[in-house]
């Protein structure tokens, strides 16, 4: 059987450093946790994590698309995925962009379940090819380019891979979902 305990432990002052345990302390308020573990794990790595809070900050809040629309695409690919940690983050986070109950059961369902607008459908059929194919047939692409500009295009692209390469990095260091 697999362990499940964390392969590292998360820092603190000490393997942060002054900067990085700033970013930990306000992360894990605005998450309303007093130890957003993710960030307390990826912070030993010094400038690297901020720089990966960077980008991150580009896609979600920063990003173009609708903050509704960005969590349905996180949402599934933590759903897809399995991960805990990312579904549990970004249920406190959907709410506040509108997503309900109602919505999260139909994002387990997926794209085929009844209620999705022509947009959410499409978006959640790219979500989910990207996650099983790394690709976008031309029809799916379609569908979603008559959703979406260009820039928001690359943008769904990006943050749905963000999403699932930051899901198997969690997996993998085996990031304990916060208290």
């Amino acid at each position: 059987m697999e362990s499940t305990a964390p392969r590292i432990a998360p820092g603190r002052l000490r393997e942060l450093g002054p900067v990085n345990w700033l970013a930990w302390q306000a992360l894990s308020r605005a998450a309303g946790t007093p130890d957003a573990h993710l960030f307390s794990t990826l912070g030993r790595t010094g400038g690297l994590f901020r720089g990966w809070l960077h980008y991150s900050g580009k896609l979600m809040p920063g990003g173009r698309l609708r903050r509704y629309d960005t969590e349905l695409v996180i949402l599934r690919v933590a759903h897809l995925r399995h991960c805990e940690y990312e579904t549990d983050h970004h249920i406190r986070l959907g709410k506040r962009a509108g997503v309900t109950q109602e919505i999260l059961d139909r994002l387990r369902e997926g794209p085929t379940a009844a209620g999705w607008s022509d947009r959410e459908r499409a978006l959640l059929t790219a979500v989910d090819r990207l996650v099983e194919t790394r690709d976008l047939d031309d029809a799916t692409w379609q569908a979603l380019a008559t959703h979406y500009d260009e820039r928001r295009l690359i943008e769904i692209v990006l943050l749905a891979n963000q999403y699932e390469g930051l899901a198997s990095t969690i997996t993998a260091l085996r990031i304990q979902t916060d208290h």
